[in-house]
């Protein structure tokens, strides 16, 4: 077994201290000399023209320093769809539209302003269902397109017809799934203001730096190099931070009409209204198996609502296809989506992906299929479980696997079945879910690269600067962990540098659980560098050979004559005092060695490895109210190595209370458009007290391609725990559950519709 220092302890995070004792600076505690308080009027309607605006009002109030109006837009429409605009002023589409925003000297003066703009409107013919935005006949969101179809994801492999034919059992569910909050704690921020020379600076939450960079040069019509951004410490993304969104490009174009900085922060109900959400969805599936267990097909139809405007909620359906054509040796598949437009919240990125949405349909229906057959669940998903070194047919090129293992795990922490303390309306139930996730980024630009440096300097300082993005996720303690292993140096002796995109290398950003395995690999490779600078001077005053000597303990050694060593400070002053000296920096560059999915087959290896899973959950369910208690859940995750297994327990047991919550609680209630429940009392997070026992196991299977064998774990946790309560509740009452959250009415509703022999 790998003997390491550092790598594979329990470190608390570099910021823990400072977070515990208050001192850390989040955007909300940004106050700059000057600094004014914008906040934005949003659209009285779904759809509208919008045919006059008065803001003289506003204008005149005293303390009011710039309002704005799409007659300030600069002539550039921005996101992924190249269909937004920082505000609107002909027509808008959703409630969420903003039409005029002011900048004023505190945040009072800055919501009468709002109060004292007149907009008047025409209502337009509006659609919030996206199946019936589909209909030739719908209201067109956006007129100058020929329909509401914004793209459709074709996929498919092997003969899906005739493996439906040949399977021996085969079943079919259709499963709504609900919009979902972020609910991060800390709300949507930016801070923008421009220097005098025309630079603007942002301070921001976001979690693509460089790619918002770029964005806002596109949104404004300036040179990227004349913006820069800062990332204040973050409260919480979990996807949100992974687009541009009006209120940046509005708080930078206040800025530059006011001539100060102003600050943009929603309220907790303008966070509900107006943020990107998890998008709903509504899929049909078929699966279909021999009676000896093989499985041989899965055939889905998606339809997903992406709103009103693209954002990342149209680029999901490449994970989903994952999902459904790579979980488990599956050799027919077919997966079709229709991302449509309707006059609904813009849907965005959030935790997984829409891999949690996929897991919950495909883990469902497997469970099914193997109750259809007569097959034990755990049995079924062995058998057909993915293995180490494979290419599915959909070219993911799986190297190190640890799903038979994970399955395994949990499959051996059932319990017998006991009714003892049990009432008799109360049923228990046990359920498994596995789930498949890129575990080394995913290539969705051309590069998925990330950048590093580590400078030592003559007192033995270590300082990595990464481009990486730490959004809280504990990817500063990591990395650190990682150079310290390297250089043979104790963690306390490194610092990370990470937040200022005038400073750090490049990244592509956080998403797709990448950060630890391709940021990881790069800061690896940068103090990789650092280290060989070291030992060959230190060879040079030892008189040995470069490949005799090792590092730790803060020293350089000769491996055979472990007394023979330098002090690492020394050498790296030896190095700087003297003619010709030399700054001790190591460079690192790691892009991983995958491929874009071909845009016609949907094929391609996505990541350069791939992490698995599974959970079991134990319920009990009461089949008088519907009231479903989790009792317990068990997770064994497959993360390569953990290099700090403290924070990879964190990972996974924050993941499960987002998928408690997803399972359970959870959903964004929108009707006709607008959001019915703004606020943390109607919008049902589960707290401390709801939460079961966790039991996390760690599997480790030691990538080749990983920094000292990691993996990604970020997005796991939470990704298989909807489908592994809804199974348990299946095995519980007989009735599979198809739509979340599964709160005590949808759950009698779902009795009742089986036909009462359940209840």
């Amino acid at each position: 077994m790998d003997h390491f220092e550092v790598i594979g302890k329990r470190a608390p995070k570099l910021d823990a201290l400072d977070k515990a004792l208050g001192r850390v600076v989040y955007g909300h505690d940004l106050r700059p000399s000057g600094m004014l308080w914008g906040k934005i009027s949003y659209s009285q309607y779904a759809h509208a023209r919008l045919t006059h605006i008065d803001t003289s009002r506003a204008e005149r109030l005293p303390g009011v320093k710039a309002v704005i109006t799409a007659a300030d837009n600069p002539p550039h429409r921005f996101g992924y769809g190249h269909d937004n605009t920082p505000l609107k002023g002909e027509v808008v589409r959703w409630y969420g539209d903003a039409v005029a925003a002011v900048a004023a000297i505190d945040e009072d003066t800055a919501l009468e302003a709002l109060e004292l703009i007149r907009a008047d409107y025409e209502p337009l013919p509006a659609v919030f269902d996206p199946i019936v935005a589909l209909a030739p006949d719908a209201p067109r969101v956006h007129a100058e397109r020929p329909d509401n179809l914004f793209t459709r994801y074709s996929y498919q492999h092997g003969d899906v017809r005739a493996a439906l034919a040949d399977a021996d059992g085969v079943v079919e569910d259709t499963f709504i799934l609900p919009y979902v909050a972020h609910s991060c704690l800390e709300t949507s921020f930016c801070l923008a203001s421009f220097s005098p020379d025309g630079r603007l600076t942002l301070w921001s939450t976001t979690q693509i730096p460089f790619l918002l960079r770029r964005d806002l040069a596109e949104a404004l019509g300036i040179p990227g190099r004349d913006i820069r951004v800062i990332q204040t410490a973050v409260g919480g993304a979990f996807g949100r931070g992974l687009d541009i969104y009006p209120f940046e490009p509005i708080a930078a174009l206040l800025a530059r009409k006011a001539g100060r900085p102003v600050r943009i922060a929603f309220s907790r109900e303008e966070e509900f209204r107006v943020a990107p959400v998890r998008q709903p969805l509504r899929v049909t599936i078929r699966s279909g198996a021999r009676r000896d267990g093989t499985l041989l097909v899965r055939d889905v139809q998606a339809i997903l609502d992406t709103g009103a405007y693209i954002s990342w909620g149209a680029v999901t359906p490449l994970v989903m296809m994952e999902t459904v054509a790579s979980l488990y040796r599956v050799p027919h598949a077919r997966f079709q989506a229709d991302v449509v437009y309707t006059n609904n919240p813009p849907t965005g990125a959030m935790r997984g992906f829409d891999n949690p949405q996929a897991t919950f349909f495909v883990e469902c229906s497997m469970e099914h299929l193997a109750r259809e057959l007569g097959l034990d669940p755990l049995c079924f998903r062995l058998q057909n479980a993915n293995r180490p070194n494979e290419t599915t047919p959909q070219g993911l090129r799986i190297t190190t696997c640890g799903l038979e293992e994970c399955l395994k795990a949990v499959g051996s922490r059932r319990r017998a079945a006991s009714d003892d303390d049990v009432p008799s309306n109360v049923r228990r139930g046990f359920g498994i879910a596995a789930t498949l996730n890129v575990g080394g980024g995913a290539r969705i630009y051309r590069s998925d690269g990330c950048g590093a440096t580590v400078k030592v300097d003559d007192s033995g300082r270590v300082s990595l600067i990464t481009g990486a993005t730490e959004i809280g996720q504990g990817s500063d303690v990591t990395l650190a962990q990682i150079v310290a292993e390297v250089l043979g140096v104790p963690l306390e002796d490194v610092t990370v540098v990470n937040n200022d995109t005038d400073v750090k290398p490049w990244d592509v950003g956080v998403h797709a659980s990448r950060t630890t395995f391709i940021a990881g690999k790069a800061a690896w490779l940068a103090a990789d560098d650092a280290r060989r600078q070291i030992v060959a001077h230190a060879a040079e005053m030892l008189g040995e050979s470069p490949q005799n000597l090792a590092t730790g303990g803060r020293k350089v050694f000769v491996r055979s004559q472990p007394e023979r060593s330098l002090a690492l400070d020394k050498v790296v002053r030896s190095l700087h005092f003297r003619a010709g000296g030399e700054v001790v920096q190591g460079r690192g560059w790691y892009d991983p060695p995958t491929e874009m999915v071909n845009k016609e087959t949907y094929k391609g290896n996505i990541s350069a490895t791939y992490g698995f899973g599974a959970q079991a959950a134990e319920v009990e369910v009461d089949m008088e109210t519907g009231r479903v208690r989790v009792l317990r859940l068990v997770a064994a995750h497959d993360v390569g190595r953990a290099i700090n297994p403290m924070y990879v327990e964190g990972q996974i047991e924050g993941g499960i209370q987002m998928g408690l919550g997803y399972a359970l609680t959870e959903e964004l209630l929108v009707r006709d458009g607008r959001v019915l429940n703004p606020d943390f009392l109607d919008y049902r997070l589960p707290t401390a007290l709801d939460m079961p026992a966790i039991e996390t196991i760690i599997v480790e299977t030691a990538d080749p391609e990983g920094p000292f064998g990691a993996k990604g774990v970020g997005e796991m946790g939470g990704t298989p725990t909807a489908a592994a309560i809804a199974n348990a509740v299946y095995d519980a009452t007989g009735v599979l559950m198809t739509k979340l959250p599964m709160t005590p009415e949808n759950v009698l509703r779902a009795l009742r519709e089986a036909g009462g022999q359940n209840v």
